[in-house]
């Protein structure tokens, strides 16, 4: 196991015997090799948190979508910030000041290379996904929507893509419309082109669904948004932990996404625009580092990024988010893909093996996110019994109470994975659900 530090390309974990002219031989074997390459094992090392018991039994992690655990080097970065590196950015002369600044934006760099964002001066550091949406409901708001405007979500979203469009448009009576869903889970685009019209200007839609996994067909959705001249939002927050983000391929306009989903951190999160939307948009926040000169009569706002950054940041919370980063980078996206398709295979198959367990959605590409029922038992007193025997699973609507309503539940049990969980994990959820079953009857 590499440690955060160590930069290497994910080809060095595949060895000369396994490729032939430079080349995998298929698909299939591409898989195998990175499967093999990740070793949950070791990785599980390197997150202590995973080294306990929780109800007298050995922690099972799967709660993955709601905060994912850090590792070692996420930790002690953040610890060594506070112990020796510890100063206000941007503003001092003094040295401290001046490291802390450099290792701060060095950050920066790391997401813009992260997502291949073109500029660094494009990635726009805030609290969290929700507050990246909120600034551009606002902004945007303020400079881009009037009454008779529509915007479109789909029926995936978490409350934080539906709340700040609908506060929205209730300022500024604009409509909100909806895409649906079908029975597995699967965008209905067909409805989705018949949403679209030349009164669409924002489409805001999620990259995977944190309750269903829906992996969306994002490509599709910004190349019709823009035929209409709509601008398109997508709400990263539970694709970074899992899969390589391309904003430039994807031609997206804005991308948020959120640190402590993704091995950093909590209070940090990315609000990645192309960079003559952000010029255009007016600040979200007023007070110190957006501003370039303030006098009584008016202000003049700072040059991009600093025009969205308002006030001292969470200094500590991007220095580990630079270190999850490196962790990240260091095992590779397409070990960590590979990985975690064969973890979800191995997981679907052993929990349609129990009987009265009912998958929600079963949509055509999925992320590591599985949400399910038993029989008509309540999702909480189900997941209460897992956790008496040490396995951490969400019960509930799981921030998506319109999408609970597309399938007439209140809630479900979901169960999200990461690459540091294992099949052995995997059977002891399909023994404890069995045993559910057993004791609520």
């Amino acid at each position: 196991m590499r440690t955060s530090g160590e930069r290497c390309s994910s080809k060095s974990w595949i060895t000369s015997t396994q490729v032939k002219n430079n080349k995998l031989e298929t698909l299939e074997e591409a898989n195998t090799i990175a499967v093999m390459a990740l070793d949950p094992n070791k990785i599980r090392a390197d997150f202590p948190i995973l080294d306990q018991e929780v109800n007298g039994y050995p922690l099972v992690y799967l709660d993955n979508g709601a905060s994912s655990q850090k590792p070692k080097a996420v930790i002690d970065t953040i610890s060594k910030y506070y112990e020796h590196e510890h100063s206000n950015i941007h503003r001092g002369v003094h040295t401290l000041s001046g490291k802390a600044t450099e290792k701060y934006e060095l950050v920066r760099g790391k997401v813009r290379k992260l997502i291949n964002a073109a500029h660094e001066h494009e990635i726009i550091f805030t609290r969290g996904t929700t507050e990246s949406i909120n600034l551009l409901a606002s902004s945007l708001g303020r400079s881009a929507i009037s009454e008779g405007d529509e915007i479109i979500v789909s029926e995936l979203e978490h409350h934080s893509n539906i709340v700040p469009w609908q506060l929205l448009c209730e300022k500024s009576g604009a409509k909100l419309k909806v895409i649906p869903v079908d029975d597995n889970g699967n965008l209905e685009l067909g409805a989705y082109d018949e949403l679209l019209n030349d009164k669409t200007r924002i489409v805001s839609v999620a990259h995977v669904s944190n309750t269903l996994g829906t992996v969306l067909p994002l490509k599709e959705i910004v190349e019709k948004a823009h035929d209409q001249g709509a601008l398109v939002v997508i709400d990263g927050a539970q694709a970074v932990p899992h899969m390589s983000v391309d904003v430039q391929d994807l031609n997206c306009d804005f991308y948020c996404f959120s640190s402590h989903k993704m091995f950093g951190p909590t209070g940090v999160g990315v609000l990645y625009g192309k960079e003559d939307l952000l010029n255009e948009l007016p600040p979200y926040h007023g007070g110190g580092n957006m501003i370039s000169r303030v006098t009584f009569e008016k202000t003049e706002y700072n040059e991009l990024p600093h025009k969205f950054e308002a006030g001292t940041p969470n200094i500590a919370g991007g220095m580990g988010l630079g270190a999850a980063i490196d962790y990240i980078e260091a095992l590779g996206y397409e070990n960590i893909e590979a990985y975690e398709r064969d973890l979800l295979s191995y997981a679907l198959q052993k929990l349609k093996g129990i009987e009265g367990l009912r998958l929600i959605g079963e949509p055509e590409e999925q992320a590591c996110v599985i949400s399910f029922l038993l029989g008509e038992h309540h999702p909480s007193d189900v997941g209460a019994i897992l956790d008496r025997q040490g396995i951490a699973v969400r019960t509930g609507h799981h921030c998506t109470q319109p999408l609970m309503d597309r399938y007439g539940i209140a809630g479900t049990v979901r169960a999200s994975f990461s690459f540091y969980n294992t099949k052995e994990e995997v059977d002891i959820l399909v023994a404890g659900i069995e045993k559910a079953r057993s004791m609520l009857g």
